[in-house]
């Protein structure tokens, strides 16, 4: 394991160190490269492999202080494009006031560009022969970080740019989708310190030991990619298979929870669910996260679902509000659930939402944040469950998602753990409108599978729905808002995984590493500036 020692580097020229201005530049250019490289951006995933570069390039010679501006500034570069579908939420489905809107995203972005400021700052000040290994340790320390702090907003970590690539993501069943970020910024610290022994000869950098065991590290991640699709490919034909029905209603969001609309929105979902199961009887049918925008419970509008089920032999996996008394408090609490009707028309399993979108579905520290509160009016304010028992249908034991949970990966590993076979993303992403957002969220669902070799059916109102296979393939997806329904026989995969059983400790690993480097780079300094006359 390597371990890091750092010592205090003298600053940089006064020339480099007074023209800030070219390390903006490179730092808006790395920026841009890593948004074009996310999904729904571009396609161009293998920007991911070089776009920090120019940024690592600038960083090198520059004052801690530049370095954490050119670190802000290629986070802003990145975060606000990528996150700009965060005023259509607001704006266009939340009623606040557009300028509110964009204060949101800018106050977004900051937040998430601080994590590449901490960064930038911290690779400037470590020695160049250390940096190899430092990087991306500091980089899955600080995602892990920010998939914790604050509820956790782990939006398009590096490693989900990749999810097309299927050779490049089969690493997540090791170490999670953090390894397949390690990979892509040892790759751009190594581009980087080639960079410079090219330019400057003499320069004080890795030797040629670190430089071969880093690029043969990246030869054999890609090569157990190749090795692991061609396996898992070959054992799923020997997997049980389960017939499943995906519904898309793309009801529009301005009518969904409209009182006078709920009938006909049932009667779209009903007629679509028909039509699968009239292609494949006895199927598994899943329709999105709350397609019924009632509480069906209470309402007689759930006959039509148990007629459905009865009539045709199947299950039915449906997102929809619900409400009990607070055994705590006088009144009642709310849920963003999912319920699972069996073939005879029965509730066989219920599934609260655990995680809930902060300022969407509940406001954090809500006494010092008044001004969201009218989000949360318009959207929902709910209490998060607890449990992760999968449901059961049939052979079948889904491990339901809600929305926002597909980005957590401990949800998706937890379920697994406790025997889901088969992992269920209920989503409503009609409040992105026609942004990259859907192809994002899309993307963070196909590492789940990935990681924990299980097949993940994607039921969205509005899109994309589909069947994500345990290699990542991605089958059987809808256009955006477009009324629709696919049938497939999804393979019920149980193997567990290493990542499942021990890998997801790959990023408190790297977490840990990158404090021990922090922590001897403030001791180093602090020696070498008493050591001063």
């Amino acid at each position: 394991m390597a371990t890091f020692s750092f010592r205090h580097r003298a600053p940089a020229p006064a020339g480099r160190a007074g023209r800030p201005w070219r390390g903006v530049v490179l730092a808006v250019l790395s920026g841009l490269l890593l948004y074009f490289a996310s999904p729904g951006a571009g396609g161009w995933p293998g920007f991911a492999w070089f776009g920090l570069t120019p940024l690592l390039f600038a960083l090198r010679g520059a004052s801690p202080r530049h370095a954490t501006l050119f670190g802000l500034v290629c986070g802003l570069a990145f975060y606000l494009p990528l996150l700009s579908w965060i005023i259509t939420v607001l704006a266009t489905y939340g009623q606040v006031h557009p300028g509110v809107a964009a204060t949101a995203l800018l106050l977004l972005a900051l937040y998430m560009a601080g994590y590449l400021a901490l960064f930038s700052r911290w690779y400037s000040m470590a020695p160049a022969h250390h940096l190899l290994w430092f990087a991306p340790a500091l980089w899955v320390g600080l995602d892990v970080l920010r998939g914790w702090l604050f509820t956790g907003f782990p939006w398009q970590d590096l490693g989900y740019s990749q999810y097309s690539l299927l050779p490049l993501v089969q690493l997540a069943d090791l170490t999670g989708h953090h390894g397949v970020t390690f990979v892509i910024v040892l790759t751009n610290t190594l581009i980087t310190l080639l960079l410079l022994r090219w330019i400057t000869p003499g320069r004080s950098l890795p030797g040629p030991i670190p430089l071969a065991a880093a690029t043969l590290l990246l030869a054999l991640s890609v090569g157990y990619g190749f090795l692991r699709l061609e396996g898992i490919n070959a054992g799923l034909s020997r997997q049980p298979v389960l017939p499943v029905a995906v519904i898309q209603g793309n009801i529009p969001q301005d009518q969904k929870w409209v009182p006078a609309y709920q009938e006909a929105t049932v009667r779209e979902y009903v007629a679509l669910s028909r039509e699968a199961l009239a292609r494949q009887p006895e199927s598994l049918v899943v329709w999105p996260e709350t397609a019924m925008p009632f509480y069906p419970l209470e309402s007689p509008l759930l006959l039509s679902l148990t007629d459905l089920t009865r009539s045709h032999r199947a299950c039915l996996l449906t997102g929809a509000p619900h409400r009990e008394p607070d055994p705590n408090h006088p009144g009642l609490r709310y849920f963003n659930s999912s319920f699972l009707l069996g073939p005879d028309g029965r509730v066989a399993g219920q599934y609260h939402k655990q995680h809930l979108v902060p300022f969407g579905e509940y406001i954090p520290l809500r006494q010092i944040l008044p001004f969201f509160a009218p989000i949360v009016e318009t959207l929902g304010d709910f209490s998060p469950g607890d449990s992760r028992a999968p449901l059961i249908c049939g052979t079948a034991r889904l491990g339901v998602l809600i929305c926002f949970e597909s980005i957590f990966p401990g949800l998706a590993r937890d379920s697994s753990a406790a025997g889901a076979n088969l992992l269920v993303n209920l989503t409503n992403d009609a409040w992105f409108g026609r942004s990259t957002a859907p192809w994002q969220h899309l993307s963070m669902a196909v590492l789940r599978a990935v990681e924990n070799r299980r097949s993940l059916v994607r039921a969205a109102n509005t899109g994309v729905s589909g069947i994500i296979l345990p290699t990542g393939i991605i089958s059987e997806t809808t256009t955006l808002f477009t009324a629709a329904s696919r049938t497939a026989r999804v393979p019920l995969m149980a193997t567990e995984t290493i990542y499942t059983r021990a890998g997801h400790h790959f990023g408190l690993l790297c977490f840990g590493l990158a404090l021990c480097g922090i922590a001897s780079t403030i001791r180093t300094n602090k020696q070498s500036r008493s050591t001063l006359p």
